[in-house]
């Protein structure tokens, strides 16, 4: 593994660097603007506009990288992101913040890009899983390790700015430095929302759900941990704790996901997300309930967005696969883009206990609906299973690494042949674990359809 990590060990500096500061100054913004006196409803606002960034930038990011190449762009993206970090202490006003915010957005996505679209030309297809998994593990890592940061100054100050844009700074100097070739960009494949709908509208929902409930958890959970009374290091210890919950029980929900149907897994990650930001809502106020609870909470609903991309795979042919990928983007940046105004607006009316309720409330939909198509429908797979792999929504160009290439390999150790199937896969498991709404004469699964369009699929 160690002559894989090497070549691409800039890479990874270069992302590890670049979300310290990122995951700093994205904590540090709503206490500072909650210092400055702005609302809960405007602070749900900048943070919308931070992940209408995000999302713009999955359209404007690749134009630009085409345009400059990767490693000019890099330097163009750690600019505009460390200037806008700068120029939140020096301009303390709504509107400016929030148009800073959207810069940041697109640079960002523009960073994830370069870098995945590297990972992705310089690692061989079998070992892409290994080289993702760990490109994941530094993600989270940095990101939780950011939020102790906050201990080196209040937010009032300028250090945690200055500390968040050097770290940015410092992001470039691994990726300017690489030698390695630049990748191509490929196009972008055409949106069809309709293809998702057809084909898994459990996946459809889910995203929406996801979207709306974690951009609201990354631009507001801190104003709710600053509404409870904890500082600044309890602050960074409450986002931690979530984070690293996600990162831990994304693997054992990926494995009940793999084992099943991935609609009750869908259902059993959005329960325990909505129960977990209940329990976080009621009785968050005592000592520890609200690490607990947030533990749990970043444990299902950071295992949301990859079941659904796993699930949406299971039902697309190999070539709708990255059409199907950019509609699951799509949906999960709108939805991020307006739960962080939505649970403002409800901070606004009904104080800090509004946070933990949206988001749970945000995967009630999702659960209802997954039971509903669990308990009422068969999941018939399309060419072969896919297999779980824990991530986060980054950029279009990672989904590019769990491919079919790598699917198949995979399929294929785990099953003897691709074209059988195996327990990872709902169409393998026993008849007694496919409940049907018409009947045990239904239980027994059908063959995957034959058909190369996801119109003729049952929904999934």
């Amino acid at each position: 593994m160690l002559p894989t990590l090497v070549p691409i060990g800039a890479l990874l500096s270069g992302i590890a660097l670049l979300l310290l500061g990122s995951g700093l100054v994205n904590t540090a913004i709503p206490l500072r603007g909650s210092l400055e006196g702005f609302s809960a409803n405007t602070l749900g606002l900048i943070g919308s506009t931070y992940f209408l960034g995000f999302f713009l930038g999955t359209f404007i990011a690749p134009r630009l990288i085409r345009r400059m190449g990767h490693i000019r762009a890099f330097a163009f993206f750690g600019a505009t992101v460390a200037s806008c970090i700068l120029l939140h202490t020096l301009i303390v006003d709504a509107r400016v913040w929030m148009g800073l915010r959207v810069l940041t957005g697109v640079g960002l996505v523009g960073f994830y890009a370069v870098i995945e679209s590297w990972l992705n030309d310089q690692t061989a297809a079998e070992r892409r899983g290994q080289v993702f998994a760990i490109y994941m593990v530094v993600n989270l890592a940095a990101l939780a390790g950011a939020q102790q940061l906050l201990r080196l100054d209040t937010p009032a100050a300028f250090t945690l700015f200055a500390v968040a844009a050097i770290f940015v700074c410092l992001s470039l100097l691994p990726v300017t430095m690489t030698r390695l070739p630049q990748p191509q960009i490929g196009a972008r494949p055409r949106l069809d929302l309709g293809l998702i709908w057809r084909a898994a509208p459990a996946a459809f929902v889910g995203a929406l759900s996801s979207g709306l409930s974690m951009g609201a958890f990354w631009s507001l959970t801190p104003l709710y941990a600053e509404g409870i009374g904890l500082d600044a290091a309890g602050v960074g210890l409450l986002m931690s704790t979530a984070i690293i919950g996600g990162a831990l029980l994304q693997w054992p929900m990926g494995r009940f996901s793999d084992a099943g149907d991935r609609r009750l897994a869908l259902a059993v990650a959005a329960i325990g997300a909505a129960s977990a930001g209940l329990v976080v809502a009621l009785l968050g106020h005592l000592e520890h309930v609200s690490l607990a609870g947030l533990f749990v909470f970043g444990g299902a609903a950071f295992a949301v967005y990859p079941i659904v991309v796993a699930h949406l795979v299971d039902h697309l042919h190999k070539d709708e696969i990255l059409a199907g990928n950019t509609g699951v983007l799509f949906l999960h940046g709108l939805g991020a883009a307006v739960g962080p105004a939505v649970a403002g607006a409800l901070m606004g009316v009904f104080g800090s206990i509004a946070l933990p309720l949206h988001l749970g409330l945000a995967f009630v939909p999702l659960a209802i609906y997954a039971l509903l198509l669990y308990r009422r429908t068969r999941d018939e797979i399309v060419d072969e299973p896919a297999q779980f792999t824990a991530m986060m929504r980054t950029s279009p160009t990672v989904l590019e690494m769990v491919a079919p290439e790598e699917r198949s390999a995979t399929a294929e150790n785990r099953n003897g042949d691709p074209g059988e199937g195996g327990a990872d896969g709902a169409e393998q498991a026993p008849a007694a674990d496919l409940p049907s709404a018409t009947g045990a004469e239904d239980l027994t699964p059908s063959p995957a359809p034959t058909t190369d369009t996801a119109e003729s699929r049952p929904a999934g």
